[in-house]
């Protein structure tokens, strides 16, 4: 879409929209457009002020980067936090301690360790589910 100022025969000024440029001029070659005040149809493009948007710098687009990524760095910590707060860590017992869990549900143990892609693999075979999450470092 673009806007144009217009100008009729008489003077008289108004604004109105178009698809594109080409479509302007067809529809002034066809007369098919006409002054909002006095229905004159010889219609002309009257000199407009372009419209201008304050392009960000590359500092600033790059201080914007910066600020995302500490907030999701932040949000990383927080679910970190609530995890070792809140989950008992087994660390590379995590595949056994899993299937235990899983396969005796009487027991309710919340648990977070490492595991290796394959030993991923086999416990979504037998249906385990698994949550990974980015480890983020507190002091980095």
């Amino acid at each position: 879409m673009i806007k144009y100022n217009l100008k009729c025969k008489n003077n008289h000024e108004f604004e109105s929209w178009f698809a594109d440029s080409k479509e302007f001029d067809k529809l002034n070659r066809k007369k098919l457009l006409e002054c909002i005040y006095c229905n004159s149809t010889k219609i002309s493009k009257s000199i407009m002020a372009p419209m201008v948007s304050v392009v960000n710098d590359k500092k600033n687009k790059d201080n914007q980067i910066v600020n995302l990524l500490k907030k999701e760095k932040n949000q990383l910590i927080k679910i970190r936090n609530f995890i070792e707060n809140n989950f008992e860590f087994v660390g590379k017992n995590f595949s056994k301690e899993v299937r235990d869990i899983y396969y005796d549900k009487k027991q309710n143990k919340k648990i977070y360790g490492t595991t290796s892609a394959e030993e991923r693999k086999e416990l979504s075979e037998e249906g385990i589910d698994l949550i990974s999450i980015p480890w983020i470092e507190k002091d980095n």
